[in-house]
């Protein structure tokens, strides 16, 4: 039987840890600035300053840029990743898989031509929309205190096919 909230947990944390990468290069903090213009302002949202680090090591590649955004006690954080962090969390985006319980939903659909996972707890209204930009390459916007239908139209106002050009090949 697969334990639910293990999975939740594990997509979330999978995308929270490219975004607390400690480790970033004066060359490669030049990469994730081609991703900041795709973190738009959302109208009735304060955001804050978009941020992002770049990592090169042998045989592999990070980027990350985020950005944070608030509304009374609701937030969101959106994120677009690339390398092996995305590569592990883009799993759930192709599974096809539907759970539904009183507690949480999950699912994993094709949007607009790309897989989208969503997750969502009912208790916190938090969960995360992730949409697969390529085979190494994520869209993530995470959230709480923000209901699952709003959270999906908050994420469709990130221009995903764009995003998706800028990712290198």
């Amino acid at each position: 039987m697969i334990d639910r909230r293990r999975v939740v947990h594990l997509v979330l944390a999978a995308t929270a840890m490219a975004a607390a990468w400690p480790l970033a290069t004066a060359h490669a903090q030049q990469s994730f600035q081609r991703f900041v213009p795709f973190l738009v302002d959302l109208s009735g949202w304060t955001g804050n300053k978009p941020d992002g680090m770049a990592m090169e090591m042998p045989g592999a590649s990070i980027v990350t840029a985020t950005r944070e955004y608030r509304r009374g006690d609701a937030r969101i954080n959106a994120q677009i990743v690339t390398g092996p962090a995305a590569q592990g969390a883009l799993g759930v985006t192709q599974s096809g898989m539907k759970i539904e319980t009183a507690d949480m939903h999950m699912s994993a659909s094709n949007i607009d031509g790309l897989q989208v996972a969503r997750t969502f707890m009912v208790k916190d209204n938090s969960g995360a929309v992730i949409v697969a930009l390529g085979t190494a390459a994520m869209f993530s916007l995470s959230f709480h205190g923000v209901a699952e239908d709003e959270a999906l139209a908050i994420a469709r106002q990130f221009n995903w096919k764009a995003i998706q050009a800028a990712v290198p090949k």
